[in-house]
Parts: structure tokens; C-alpha cells; sequence
């Protein structure tokens, strides 16, 4: 599946997500479409170094970024990786653009390319140091691996023999060293991501949505680490007298039904959520 120039916009399966893409509809220039990476606007790759956006994605953002108050990538990757990786430096449309790292910790936008980043938790220098010994000790997690992510770490399970035992095995032990050192653990699509507290996706979307004084948002996303994005949409739905109508989309379903559950509009991938977004740009 590409970007169809054809396809039709899809409809919510719900009332208020059918009202929150009315009001995305009626008064554009007052949305905010905010867009997980990995999963969403690219497919899951056994080595995330090597995922990259779907070839439509950047048009598809290109030609619906003009039409909204901003089109914000929130994503738990380092700012700057999200960037490189997607292909969205330098592209003209995009000057509406914002790309929110390691979960609205780091910041970039396309209008100065740089990026903002408080330093490090010092407890991420403590876990890195001691990670690689602590999946040594046990032969069963061979295959597993780590990635490095700069104000967090991720251990990956998916080039593992048995990738849901390895990843069932290593969320106990990996509680215990991240608390030992100030982190929490985040569970993701077969990796574990060991980083600051007070660090995620609804914590970011919120603050940016009041940032941008926006009147309605979208929110897609694939993993568990999105249901904060979905819980900060239902919420900004009950805020204030009329509350701030939002859309949430899932992008597949297969692996996280936690996240399908609670979307308003259900699509298989990547590709999909990049054939909704022009035709979302071509109504605007």
C-alpha cells in the first residue's frame, strides 16, 4: 500500500472520534497532529538503526503541515535520530513541523534544525555501565541487545531464540536496576527501555497541545508506550467547558490490542496511516 492520491479518508468507529475529525476538518489552522515514529510512520525493523520513514511520509507531512498549527512528531528516539531517520530536515512544507524526542525531552523544529536537550540523568551512566553484566549472567537472553539512545537505554529481544520468553525474563531484573538508579522501565513491542521518570508521550503531547493553543488533536501511535498519548487526548476531551476534541488512531493492532481497544480509527501500518494523513491533507 503507498500514498493513493485516490484514497478516500476513513471514518472513526466512534462519536467522539468522529467529533474530533470534524473539528480537525472544520478549523484546521487550530489542529495539532501528533505522530509516533517507530510503528507508525515507519515500519518495526529487527534493528531500529535501520528503520526509516515510509517513502510517503514525508510528502504526506509535507502537504498537511502547511494546512495545521503543527504537525509534532513525539517519539521516544532521540530527537535528532527521529530527524535523520525520518528524511525531515530541509524539506520545504515542513516549517510547521516539530519533532519531540525521548518522550518531549529533546526538541527540534524545522524552522532553526537544532536541537534542544537538558543533560543526561546521571542514573543512565550508572545502568549503562552495569546493563551489558547483568544480561551476561544468564545464556538464555543470548541474542538479546542493547541500544544506545543517549538519555535512555533500550534492550531488545526480538533477535532472541524466544523473543516473549527473553522479554518476560528480563523485565524483573531490569525493574530492579533501573530503580536502583532513578529509572523506570517502559515495556515496548518486545524491547525494554530503562529511563528517567516524568519522561512520556502524554506528559508531551499535553504541554504542546497547550503550547500551540490548539483546538482539537490527533494522536497515532502503535505501542504501549502511546497509551500515555491516548489517556492525555481522553483527558483534554473532558477539560473545560466544551473539552478539546480529539482523534486516536491506532496503526495495527496485532501485537498491543491495549492500544486498539481505545482507538477511534484503526489502521494495518505505516503505509496506511500514510495514505490517511493525505488524504487528511487533501480535504484541509
Amino acid at each position: 500500500m503507498g500514498s493513493n492520491p485516490e484514497r478516500p479518508l476513513p471514518t472513526p468507529t466512534t462519536p467522539a472520534g468522529r467529533e474530533g475529525l470534524a473539528a480537525i476538518l472544520a478549523r484546521p489552522d487550530r489542529a495539532v497532529v501528533a505522530l509516533d515514529f517507530d510503528g507508525t510512520l515507519a515500519d518495526i525493523v529487527p534493528d531500529p538503526e535501520q528503520a526509516r520513514a515510509h517513502p510517503g511520509a514525508v510528502p504526506a507531512i509535507a502537504a498537511l503541515a502547511p494546512k495545521v498549527a503543527s504537525v509534532a512528531v513525539i517519539t521516544g528516539r532521540p530527537a535528532g535520530v527521529a530527524v535523520r531517520h525520518g528524511g525531515f530536515a530541509g524539506v520545504p512544507g515542513l516549517d510547521h513541523l516539530v519533532v519531540l524526542g525521548h518522550y518531549g525531552a529533546e526538541r527540534w523544529d524545522a524552522v532553526s534544525s537544532t536541537v534542544h536537550a537538558p543533560a543526561p540523568h546521571p542514573g543512565v551512566a550508572a545502568v549503562r555501565a552495569e546493563l551489558p553484566g547483568v544480561l551476561d549472567r544468564f545464556d538464555s537472553w543470548r541474542g538479546t541487545w542493547i541500544e544506545e539512545k543517549g538519555q535512555a537505554l533500550a534492550v531488545h529481544t526480538r533477535r532472541a531464540g524466544d523473543p516473549q520468553a527473553a522479554f518476560d525474563a528480563l523485565r524483573g531484573p531490569l525493574g530492579e536496576l533501573a530503580a536502583r538508579h532513578g529509572l523506570i522501565v517502559e515495556p515496548g513491542r518486545l524491547v525494554l527501555e530503562l529511563r528517567p521518570p516524568g519522561m512520556d508521550k502524554g506528559v508531551a503531547l499535553a504541554k504542546y497541545v497547550r503550547e500551540t493553543d490548539a483546538e482539537s488533536v490527533l494522536y497515532a501511535g502503535d505501542d504501549l508506550g502511546d497509551l500515555a498519548a491516548y489517556a492525555a487526548v481522553e483527558k483534554l476531551r473532558t477539560e473545560g467547558p466544551d473539552g478539546i476534541p480529539g482523534l486516536l488512531v491506532c496503526s495495527g493492532s496485532a501485537e498491543v490490542p491495549e492500544l486498539a481497544e481505545r482507538a477511534d480509527l484503526l489502521l494495518p501500518g505505516p503505509a496506511a496511516v500514510v495514505d490517511f494523513l493525505a488524504a487528511l491533507a487533501r480535504r484541509l
